[in-house]
């Protein structure tokens, strides 16, 4: 199950990493991991406690719930990449590039 959840999360996330997502993510991480505990706990007839034994390490962090080497994947991790430079490679109508000589650029000069 964790497999095809993250499969899911990660396509979800690569979708939308590009727009202002990230509060989203955060939620949705906190969601996702919330619904995975419920889960696991009346799959295994577990109680809070056993879930802290499982997934707190002995320093007091908290790792992602995980089963056969397979971990939840962590929305809240993926980078938001707005506003990404396109330079040049966006056409605009309005104007046309000059040189000082008046030429357009990429015009050939005249032998």
């Amino acid at each position: 199950m964790l497999t095809r959840l993250n499969q899911i999360m990660h396509g979800w996330a690569n979708y939308f990493k590009h727009a202002v997502a990230k509060h989203t993510f955060i939620a949705l991480a906190h969601f996702a991991w919330r619904r995975v505990i419920r889960w696991l706990m009346t799959l295994h007839r577990w109680t809070w406690k056993d879930v802290r034994r499982w997934l707190v390490t002995p320093s007091g962090n908290w790792r992602p719930p995980h089963a056969d080497g397979i971990e939840l994947l962590d929305l809240a991790q993926v980078p938001v990449t707005r506003y990404r430079y396109r330079g040049t490679r966006i056409p605009n109508p309005w104007t046309t590039p000059t040189t000082p000589d008046g030429r357009f650029r990429g015009e050939p000069v005249a032998v």
